[in-house]
């Protein structure tokens, strides 16, 4: 939470000082059956993200994706990874973004039970109609151990974003939707006298239950009047266990054309996260870790008063793309505080491709001091110092 307010801050600041003045372009949405005036900012802080329609709909299932992962990391990474991937299918040029409008809480909390068997549907006096589990039935039979080693819960999470396009006459219509399904590689449960335990959910077994998941959703949004006929592409997300310091990652996609109910092909999505420095990250990256290595060591020497320096790197196709370092310090003034950023900002230019984006957060124990940005390509960093 912390590094998003300072990335906020440091963005008002940027957005303030150099960017042109915000405007608007007003278009005609649909509301409730009813068609509403609504605008769309002019103004695009980037290509990587999507213009956002105003006023703002909140999504019915708004605050499921937060009860229902494990850490904030993959709260955060569930949600941008999913813009990233649909990208590649919405050019964020043409479509504008609105959080989902179509699967409610209820549904979702439904749909992440686990399916009824017989005997459980008698004894809870449930419908068969409302037996709409995702996940597999738990036997009656046998020790919590024993079942929850047989039935893990494999679905985590649901997310849905829709994406909007316009059209000539000068309206917003829904052009296509994107589902998250994100799946536990960890399923932790307790034991009869309450001890806590937990399975590790093999790749293969992921990679399996989380496709035929994904085409039942599939046939269920296709059940649904206004998703009927829109493209509709679903990501398959492989959760980080509790204690990971890292997020996880997006690993399969899915891309279905409008009108169709079938899945005919997943295609690989080849992303991951690595921890700087770690044992996995020199096996892996050797290269990049040395880079890494030598910017932490510069800077234990130089300052003496150092306490921490921590990467978290995202590969895609096994390349590089971006790199957040947290730099921990106790400074002494704020004379410190500049000097400082001023000799790592210099190191990030030496020491790191630009090919990459860096971003680095330097903070001490009275919260944080200073942010350096390097967006690839670029030949000068954004630097703020707080005051």
């Amino acid at each position: 939470m912390k590094k998003k307010m300072i990335l906020f801050a440091a963005l008002l600041l940027f957005l303030s000082s150099c960017a042109p003045k915000f405007g608007e372009e007003e278009v005609v949405q649909e509301k409730d059956n009813k068609d509403q005036k609504a605008v769309i900012p002019k103004y695009n802080i980037s290509d990587s993200y999507y213009r956002i329609v105003l006023p703002f709909k909140v999504s019915g299932a708004r605050g499921e994706v937060v009860e229902d992962l494990n850490t904030r990391l993959d709260v955060d990474e569930f949600e941008t990874g999913l813009m990233r991937l649909a990208q590649d299918r919405f050019s964020p040029e043409e479509y504008l973004f609105q959080e989902g409008q179509y699967l409610d809480k209820k549904t979702i909390k439904r749909w992440l039970e686990r399916k009824r068997t017989p005997s459980q549907l008698k004894r809870e006096k449930m419908k068969p109609s409302e037996n709409v589990g995702l996940n597999p039935p738990i036997s009656d039979n046998g020790t919590n151990e024993e079942k929850n080693k047989k039935s893990p819960i494999y679905l985590a999470s649901i997310l849905e974003h829709d994406y909007l396009v316009k059209t000539s006459d000068n309206k917003v219509q829904l052009g296509g939707v994107v589902i998250g399904l994100a799946l536990n590689s960890v399923h932790y449960y307790e034991t009869e006298q309450g001890y806590p335990r937990e399975v590790e959910i093999k790749d293969d077994v992921i990679a399996r239950e989380g496709k035929q998941i994904a085409a039942e959703v599939l046939s269920r949004i296709r059940n649904m009047k206004k998703l009927k006929d829109v493209p509709i592409t679903i990501a398959l997300f492989k959760q980080a266990p509790k204690s990971s310091v890292i997020p996880g990652h997006f690993f399969a996609v899915t891309y279905v054309d409008e009108g169709s109910d079938t899945i005919d092909e997943w295609q690989s999505v080849n992303e991951e996260y690595y921890l700087f420095p770690s044992d996995e990250a020199q096996k892996n990256h050797r290269d990049d870790w040395l880079k890494f290595n030598n910017f932490k060591s510069d800077i234990e020497e130089f300052f003496p008063n150092y306490t921490g320096v921590v990467g978290k790197a995202l590969y895609r196709d096994d390349q590089l793309q971006q790199l957040t370092i947290n730099i921990s310090m106790p400074f002494y003034g704020k004379a410190e505080v500049v000097g400082f950023t001023q000799y790592v900002t210099g190191l990030v230019m030496e020491k790191f491709p630009d090919y990459i984006t860096v971003n680095v957060y330097i903070s001490s124990a009275g919260g944080p001091e200073s942010i350096i940005v390097r967006q690839a390509k670029e030949d000068k960093p954004f630097v703020h110092i707080y005051q």
